[in-house]
């Protein structure tokens, strides 16, 4: 347990805390606080969760013979063990949270913390927004799907938004580093399993909402409803800002007790944004009037400076010098993530919904070379929402001139299960410019080895990830090295 955790008393440890029902007398201090029995402590409190595999209700026993003098329930429980103190709670994913917080000192009160949400954009907009305020001279901390951040300290990360444990002693990492802002991602997983509970937000951002999770979430509303989750739960004194052109941009917004705001590229808004031009090297934007080139690409980035740019504003930053600041900023790793070598441009990014993949390849196209092809390498990963699969090679195949179909993250699932899933999206006139090749490796080099001088070759699926999964192992495998290393040989 961090030594930043101080408040071991019971009363802190339940402050904002709703009890249905209690029994037995409550222990006047707890060691820590867990959902997991195989980590409890002596002293320590269980809470059962009902998650969407395994139902911690069924590990109460096993709890209580660690030690656990505290159980958190939200079902009835049958029976109940002497000496030991049960509290019947309404939402147990959520009590946790918020006694986590609790635990750690609830560190989002000492910072001003954005959180952003939606399908596609979450990463950039949470870097970008970082970068900004830290070369704006304060100190910020990031939490995202590509690393996490507490100032110059950098950290790997495992999961989009961690779980309570261990995002809030970042987040008390961060005060104690003498951060005054952070920006999180927050996935739909997160907030349906209660992650952010307890957690004070001075802002959220929507990006965007389409296909993603389904393998998870079952249904497009049940995801999207997930996502309003974020909003709903923001207070009076936070400020909410929103894509107005998304379709469910002011759903999301709808019963949200936050400042309302929105950004956009065709209608009138807070952030009003036009795209006036784009290269390889970058776009010239001009944004609420006014005309600024920043080495980013695409329209869809134009969406996230214009995110960026609307939440700096409103956590109080001066305009003029916010502008000044975007024209300094570098695109994300991993997110067209170019290289220029044997008079070809290669071309990777994490593109892994459908919606994502035609925007990256629709911005490639309007700055490709007159006669020149596009050549696309794309996989879909294992364990994940199956139903986009042919979707994404339909996506891919009207832009690329070439299309291979290959491994992504397979993880326990048949690679050439998956290649086969995606193949169904191709038609089959489309049949002769789709090579299907199991190897991630051998499907870049053949990509290369396609193309000609002026082509560009996009590897997309797995961008910043420096791993592929099969099975429940992460072998070394990075997209920009593999990629490199082929155009070298060309």
């Amino acid at each position: 347990m961090s030594e930043i955790i101080k408040q071991t008393a019971v009363s802190d440890l339940l402050s904002g805390v709703s009890v249905l029902a209690q029994h037995g007398t409550l222990p006047a201090e707890l060691t820590d606080v867990t959902a997991d029995s195989r980590k409890v402590l002596q002293g320590s409190c269980f809470v059962a969760i009902s998650g969407s595999k395994v139902d911690g209700h069924e590990f109460i026993d096993g709890a209580i013979e660690q030690g656990a003098t505290l159980i958190i329930h939200q079902s009835k429980c049958e029976k109940y063990t002497e000496g030991v103190a049960y509290l019947q709670v309404a939402d147990s994913a959520e009590v946790f949270g918020r006694m986590v917080s609790n635990l750690y000192g609830n560190p989002s009160r000492h910072l001003k913390l954005v959180g952003v949400t939606g399908t596609n954009g979450k990463t950039s907009v949470a870097t970008l927004l970082y970068h900004l305020v830290e070369l704006m001279g304060e100190k910020a901390g990031l939490i995202s799907t590509v690393e996490n951040r507490i100032h110059t300290e950098v950290e790997p990360t495992a999961f989009t938004t961690p779980a309570p444990h261990e995002l809030q002693e970042l987040l008390a990492r961060m005060v104690a580093a003498g951060c005054r802002y952070a920006f999180m991602e927050v996935s739909s997983h997160a907030l349906v399993q209660r992650r952010v509970a307890g957690i004070s937000f001075a802002g959220g951002i929507f990006t965007n909402l389409t296909r993603d999770h389904l393998d998870y979430h079952g249904t497009f509303q049940a995801y999207r409803d997930a996502k309003k989750l974020f909003f709903d739960m923001l207070p009076p004194s936070s400020f909410a800002l929103s894509n107005l052109d998304d379709p469910n941009g002011t759903f999301m917004l709808q019963n949200c007790k936050a400042r309302k705001e929105y950004y956009s590229l065709t209608n009138l808004a807070y952030v009003k944004c036009e795209l006036v031009s784009q290269d390889l090297e970058g776009m010239q934007l001009r944004l609420n009037g006014v005309d600024l080139y920043l080495m980013l690409l695409g329209r869809f980035n134009a969406y996230n400076i214009s995110a960026v740019y609307g939440a700096a504003c409103l956590l109080g930053f001066e305009t003029t010098e916010v502008l000044r600041v975007l024209t300094l900023l570098r695109p994300v790793r991993g997110r067209l993530e170019y290289i220029k070598m044997a008079g070809r441009v290669g071309i990777v990014d994490f593109a892994h919904t459908p919606d994502a993949l035609e925007k990256v390849l629709d911005t490639l196209t309007t700055i490709l070379p007159r006669g020149a092809n596009l050549i696309g390498v794309i996989g879909a990963g294992g364990d994940r929402d199956a139903g986009k699969r042919p979707l994404m090679a339909a996506a891919a195949i009207k832009y690329c001139q070439k299309l291979l179909l290959t491994s992504d993250n397979p993880r326990h699932e048949k690679p050439e299960d998956i290649i086969a899933q995606m193949y169904e999206g191709i038609s089959e006139e489309q049949h002769a410019k789709v090579y299907c090749i199991t190897d991630r490796r051998e499907a870049i080099r053949m990509a290369v080895a396609l193309s000609k001088k002026g082509d560009f070759v996009l590897v997309a699926g797995k961008g910043h990830e420096a791993y592929q999964q099969i099975g429940d192992l992460k072998h070394p495998f990075d997209d920009v090295t593999e990629l490199r290393l082929a155009l070298e040989q060309i």
